[in-house]
């Protein structure tokens, strides 16, 4: 009888150990300034797209894999431009870790934890609808609401930089100066909407600790680190440069960003209505213009519809086929969603939400009139809160555009006339005279990798129009007629 011999051996697996020599924790207090959406996708709540909250204490939860997501994908654009493609030996990979494609890769050296409002905080509900470009009206089943945290919620930031033995410290240090610093700037927008005016937030204080784990000393004081209690640490300094914290010099670090931004004054000419879906008591009137925090706003997402839809118009006039569909260039620049082929490009224009200032409410009554009669129609009687302007009242638009080209920003600077001469309403009832606005200053700014920026002011004078190298523009919108008319040849 053959027996089998006892495997008693045990097979020794190597690993690759990281040999930490440092830690770097790094706590901010993140700011909103503006709506934010962080959906949590539960399908049982009675709005179409319910805020994350912490399940113990309901507070908003901003969740780990969020704030590294939107920090990665800015030391990405920042070092190499939006849109192109990311590669194992980038800064952003090395910070963040491995890319998708990568099945060697390693894991982010950067620890970021969840964060959670300071506050249970309050919440705003917001409607939406789909608009048919064709009709003007609302696409049918197409209308959805989402909660939204209202500006100024805070959270308490907090990340941990583990560097090992083998790690080039001076690179992980700095691609974290860069991502950390775009919060710093307010240019980095969190959550649903980003590029429709939600998500946008600022870090303004830092608290910065490094601990040289080689040293006795400085290990016993991680290991006795207040790690769980959240927000900044008395009896520590802060900063307002997480550059300067982190002891690292940017200077020498080109952003290779290529992007546009168009800033914009207005006033208002009479009344401005965008509808809002919750009335804010059981007695208001029927229809109230759309608030947040209490001040009215302009949302990005009926601003950018507007624009959508003039910039539509406009490039139909040129190639003289108005029966077309939504021409290729509107697409690229506003974004656009296959049904058939289930693809979508994501919109390169950010339409932030603009502010009034300085305006007032007032209540006017309206009646339907019967066509047929002439006389009041039966039970149509119906009241309105618009807003409405003054003097004093201003509003700033601001737009942004990533990657434009010459005949894109012509196509910004006929819409900005549009809503300078009060051609182009914003809100609904236009067809009463509601949303017309009056420029009275605007500034258009690019942005390209080195000292090349340029930038153009426009101003409103008492009796004519102030343009700043006015030629320069002029060739813009001659590029948007040629590049046209060479889509209508082919």
């Amino acid at each position: 009888m053959i027996q089998a011999e006892p495997t008693s051996s045990i097979q020794r697996i190597e690993r690759n150990q990281r040999e930490i020599i440092r830690r770097v924790i790094v706590r901010g207090c993140l700011k909103l300034e503006s709506p934010t959406c962080l959906g949590s996708g539960d399908a049982d709540s009675p709005t179409d797209m319910p805020l994350l909250r912490d399940s113990i204490s309901q507070h908003a939860l901003l969740t780990g894999s969020s704030i590294a997501g939107a920090l990665r994908n800015y030391l990405w654009d920042y070092e190499h431009n939006y849109g192109a493609r990311e590669t194992r030996d980038d800064m952003a990979a090395y910070l963040f870790g491995a890319i998708r494609r990568d099945d060697d890769g390693d894991q982010s050296p950067l620890i970021v934890y969840d964060a959670i409002s300071s506050t249970v905080p309050a919440i705003e509900l917001r409607d939406g609808v789909k608009i048919e470009s064709k009709t003007g009206t609302a696409s049918d089943k197409a209308k959805y609401d989402l909660e939204v945290l209202v500006a100024g919620t805070k959270f308490s930031l907090q990340l941990e930089l583990l560097i090992n033995q083998q790690a080039n410290q001076n690179k992980l240090l700095q691609g974290l100066a860069i991502a950390l610093q775009g919060l710093e700037k307010g240019e980095i927008s969190l959550g649903m909407k980003k590029r429709r005016g939600f998500g946008r937030c600022k870090v303004t204080e830092w608290q910065v600790w490094d601990f040289d784990l080689t040293n006795p000393q400085k290990c016993r004081e991680w290991l006795k680190f207040d790690h769980w209690t959240p927000g900044f640490l008395e009896n520590y300094s802060k900063t307002e440069s997480i550059a300067n914290a982190l002891g690292v010099d940017l200077s020498k670090v080109d952003d290779k960003r290529d992007r546009l931004t168009l800033k914009a004054t207005f006033s208002l000419d009479g009344s401005l209505l965008i509808r809002s879906g919750q009335a804010s008591t059981d007695k208001a009137p029927d229809v109230v213009h759309l608030k947040s925090n209490g001040k009215p706003i302009v949302s990005g997402t009926s601003l950018a519809g507007v624009l959508r839809h003039r910039a539509e118009r406009i490039v139909k006039t040129l190639q003289g086929t108005p029966s077309n569909g939504e021409p290729n260039l509107v697409k690229t620049l506003f974004g656009d969603v296959d049904e058939k082929s289930k693809t979508a490009q994501a919109s390169r224009l950010i339409v932030h939400e603009a502010e009034i200032n300085e305006s007032h409410d007032m209540v006017q009554n309206r009646i339907a009139i019967d066509r047929f009669t002439g006389g009041a129609y039966h039970g149509a009687l119906f009241n309105e809160q618009p807003v409405w302007g003054g003097e004093n009242t201003k509003l700033t638009i601001e737009l942004e555009l990533h990657n434009p080209k010459a005949y894109e920003i012509g196509l910004l600077l006929l819409l900005l006339k549009d809503l300078w001469t009060g051609d182009l309403p914003v809100g609904g009832e236009s067809s009463i005279g509601r949303g017309r606005l009056k420029g009275k200053e605007a500034t258009v700014t690019h942005y390209q990798p080195g000292p090349q920026n340029k930038s153009w002011k426009i101003t409103q004078g008492d009796q004519h129009l102030e343009i700043e190298n006015p030629d320069e523009l002029e060739s813009f919108v001659k590029a948007l007629v040629d590049e046209v008319s060479e889509e209508v040849a082919a």
